[in-house]
């Protein structure tokens, strides 16, 4: 009897052995965590035991047999289908999960689309355990043991959760000092503490941030005022004032990268107009996008504000009742009709809630357009159309007019009909980059037939126009791919380059039959703001802002990406390495570790204004203070 007991295994026990393995196939499989020692390999191996034995064993306490077997299967089904998510979720965007994005709810039905090119039917495999567990509560084979353990063995159990607990997180900060602190890089935090535990902290990091902004205070933004100050360039005289009194057109540039910019795809020219219009406009090659995973909204929220995007979720859900001294404020200041124009639902990302916080005059969205079958594709409004159709909004608006475009169709799965498709797909293992080639050529063509339609509407001429691509199109999960394309290896340092995104300001009478320039140095999204206030002659000396003008002669020449990398004109940091801008040749980390401090110091900044709601404290008294720094800044 003793010895027959002697081999039987606990259910929960196996389960949890079961989920062990599992996760770290997956992480080895699905993920692309990268692994530099054995010390790393061995804490991403142990992370998720100590997780998964504390959840199970709270079936040990259980009196009843059955309780004790449905709360393993339900336990083995959900912690399954959090693995999986993740799994879906980083095909596309190559990042992890967030409670944020778990809630934004609304947007899961327009998501469908990109959602399913990411799923298919082999994914039953992260569920094989699960399956095999419930076969067996089904027969309860005799070498399994389906009795709680005694209540001696309980506090022994828990001690050796507990204790391999401690060491996984001893390593782990071992490994990566201040481990915790690192919010941004989720990266690091499963491969250090596991997908679950990362999880539970992220549950934490939410909820100490709502904390944040009832315990906040207006002392708070007053010491970030020499930490502000020094993001400020005065604007150059060249420039300041240049395009005073012009409409504005801010063009959103869906998913565009620079690598494609002056490229061909076998033998086909990718951007024919976009090429052609690079000697009539300020062009500026080496501009990256700071988005983080609200994506486009993300840029949306770094153009009117000037801020970096929260670290988790999309900043227009979790921060939508802030505060914010928005670009769409201080042109409603200078008398502007201020719009944004997208053909898609106006809840989509919570737009219709951000506008508002932003002080947009008019949100034009799908019931402003005639969107039918024959004029959409993939996630809707093609963007020819939009085009035509926003710019016969435009000529009924009163002037001078700020409108802000967003455009669709070059967005992920990138899929076009047959009368679309002005270049054939490329030939490589990913559908993803073979039919990116294809929308962006279409999105070109778009573009070239916009500045034709403003051109028809007698808009062009007393317009600037300024477009961006607004964040990545092909995640690091087809690297593969690019390889192919670009012919070398995409390292942390490619990769950080290939986060470059196309950059005009097109000023008709200024910049157009060839007196535009092309800037080599470095700048982001943060630079938009200041750089779009300067050219319309409005100065933002005190603006509470963390971009410079992007034409200011004496600008600091650092670019903060949302996940901690940046870039300089010397280096960029990546992968924890340094490298040599212009080389890609990776030099001595001592050349970064003096930019290192400042760089983080603005994420941090920016987090606390956004997590504080710092913002609507602005302009009391001891905080800064933008009029009494503007009349300051006239009469020198």
């Amino acid at each position: 009897m003793t010895s027959d007991k002697k081999f039987k295994i606990s259910f929960p026990l196996i389960a949890a052995v079961l989920l062990w393995l599992k996760t770290y196939v997956v992480y080895k499989t699905s993920f692309s965590i990268t692994i530099e020692n054995t010390m790393q390999e061995f804490i991403l191996f142990l992370n998720p035991l100590p997780f998964l034995l504390i959840v199970l064993g709270l079936s040990f306490f259980m009196k009843k047999e059955k309780s004790r077997i449905r709360y393993v299967l339900i336990t083995a089904f959900v912690t399954s289908f959090i693995l999986y998510a993740n799994v879906a979720y980083y095909r596309f965007f190559n990042d992890f999960l967030t409670l944020p994005v778990l809630f934004q709810t609304s947007n899961f039905a327009d998501l469908t689309g990109s959602a399913a090119q990411e799923i298919n039917l082999a994914d039953i495999l992260y569920f094989a355990d699960f399956i095999l567990l419930a076969v067996l509560a089904k027969w309860k084979p005799s070498f399994l043991y389906w009795n709680g353990f005694r209540f001696i063995n309980r506090p022994v159990f828990y001690l050796v959760a507990a204790a391999l607990l401690f060491t996984n997180v001893g390593l782990a900060e071992t490994e990566r000092p201040q481990l915790l602190t690192r919010t941004f890089d989720r990266e690091l935090l499963v491969k250090n503490i596991g997908t679950y535990n990362y999880h539970l902290y992220d549950i934490y990091l939410q909820t100490k941030t709502s904390a944040q902004r009832a315990l906040a205070d207006g002392s708070e933004l007053a010491e970030f005022e020499n930490a502000i100050d020094s993001n400020y360039r005065e604007p150059n005289k060249d420039w300041f004032g240049k395009a005073e009194g012009r409409n504005v057109i801010m063009i959103s540039l869906e998913s565009l990268q620079s690598f494609v910019i002056n490229n061909e795809m076998n033998g086909h020219e990718v951007t024919p107009f976009l090429n052609s219009i690079i000697d009539d406009s300020l062009y500026f090659e080496n501009f990256y996008h700071q988005t983080s995973q609200g994506k486009t909204s993300d840029s949306e929220f770094i153009l009117d504000n000037s801020l970096f995007p929260t670290d988790r979720g999309a900043v227009f859900f979790t921060h939508s009742g802030n505060t914010y001294n928005s670009l769409t404020k201080e042109l409603n200041g200078m008398n502007y009709f201020t719009n944004t124009m997208h053909a898609n639902n106006k809840s989509f990302w919570n737009r219709d809630i951000m506008y508002d916080a932003f002080g947009y005059d008019c949100f034009y969205e799908l019931n402003d357009y005639e969107v039918n079958e024959e004029n959409s594709v993939g996630w809707g409004m093609k963007d020819d159309p939009f085009f035509k159709q926003s710019v016969e909004h435009m000529k009924e608006m009163p002037k001078p007019f700020a409108s802000k475009l967003i455009t669709l169709t070059n967005h992920h799965p990138f899929v076009l009909d047959e009368e679309d498709k002005y270049i054939p797909e490329y030939d490589s293992n990913s559908g993803t980059l073979n039919r990116y080639f294809q929308t962006v050529r279409y999105m070109d063509e778009a573009v070239k037939n916009m500045f034709q339609y403003l051109k028809d509407a007698g808009l062009y001429e007393d317009s600037i126009i300024v477009m961006y691509g607004d964040h990545y199109g092909i995640s690091e999960n087809h690297n593969a791919a690019m390889k192919q394309y670009l012919g070398k290896d995409v390292d942390p340092y490619v990769s950080t380059q290939l986060q470059r995104v196309p950059m005009y300001i097109h000023i008709p009478g200024v910049t157009d039959e060839g007196k535009g320039k092309t800037f080599d140095h470095v700048g982001g999204q943060v630079d938009l703001r200041p750089t779009i206030l300067h050219l319309l002659g409005k100065d933002t000396q005190g603006d509470i802002q963390f971009g410079s003008d992007l034409l200011a002669e004496n600008r600091e020449d650092l670019v903060v990406l949302r996940d901690g990398r940046f870039i300089t004109d010397e280096h960029v940091y990546a992968g924890n390495a340094c490298y040599d801008r212009e080389t890609g040749e990776e030099v001595d980390a001592e050349s970064c570790e003096t930019t290192k401090p400042r760089a983080d110091e603005k994420l941090m900044y920016s987090d606390k204004i956004i997590y504080g709601d710092l913002l609507r404290f602005y302009g009391e008294e001891g905080v800064i203070n933008n009029e009494e720094l503007n009349e300051q800044f006239q009469t020198k």
